[in-house]
């Protein structure tokens, strides 16, 4: 059973995407080679990454990490787990500040580890990217865009094209110089020729859309 690294040679990409993309690559040129993601390289524990992006959802950074402070004080530990959320019932999650919505997608995700129904790392690179979401994307809070940015911010896999993420999409409609952003359908589309590094093409259509309108702040992509 084929073994998928941890991250990829961003230097192969690069040229790779300047060969296969002229207005791309203009871009790519402008901005520079993008180094890698160094959390490629750092311990990770998908469970609690998960637990993490429930609890961040619709909220400012520094709120969310208010409130994930005050869950890992009641619960007497920084990892979120089955066993440790177990310590607390859910009226002592919303005293914390977490949302019905999220205690129970809390529950959810625990109840589905405790079933073994979370891949784990070791498990997660034998498995294809597909997969992945497939067996992610069925817990309550966590959409198709959270496992795919687990698989590109932590995971580090290299073909990742993430077609409902507006600032792609929007990073895309500069690129091509279109009247409109492209629907994800046309952005799938558009990114084949971007095959087989299609993530360093996606980290390039963010620099771009930001570069065209200054964040009012920044995206939490990757389960921190």
């Amino acid at each position: 059973m084929p073994r998928h690294a941890r991250g990829f040679d961003v230097e192969a990409a690069y040229e790779y995407l300047l060969r296969r993309d002229r207005r791309l690559g203009t871009w790519m040129k402008r901005l520079g080679p993008l180094p890698p993601e160094a959390r490629w390289r750092k311990p990770f524990d998908p469970v609690d990454a998960l637990a993490r992006a429930i609890l961040f959802q619709q909220l400012s950074g520094k709120a969310a990490a208010t409130i994930v402070g005050r869950v890992e004080e009641a619960i007497g530990s920084t990892r979120l787990h089955h066993d440790t959320l177990g310590r607390i019932d859910d009226a002592a999650l919303r005293a914390c500040g977490v949302s019905g919505n999220k205690a129970l997608a809390l529950r959810d995700l625990t109840a589905r580890e405790a079933q073994g129904g979370i891949p784990g790392l070791r498990r997660m690179s034998t498995m294809h990217q597909d997969e992945i979401v497939a067996a992610l994307g069925p817990v309550r809070g966590i959409g198709r865009w959270t496992v795919e940015m687990m698989l590109m911010f932590r995971l580090g896999r290299p073909d990742v094209l993430p077609v409902d993420d507006l600032g792609i999409r929007k990073g895309a409609q500069l690129v091509d110089r279109l009247e409109a952003m492209p629907t994800p359908k046309e952005l799938a589309a558009r990114g084949t020729r971007w095959g087989p590094y299609r993530t360093y093409a996606s980290l390039y259509l963010w620099r771009i859309a930001d570069q065209a309108v200054e964040a009012k702040a920044p995206v939490n992509r990757s389960q921190d």
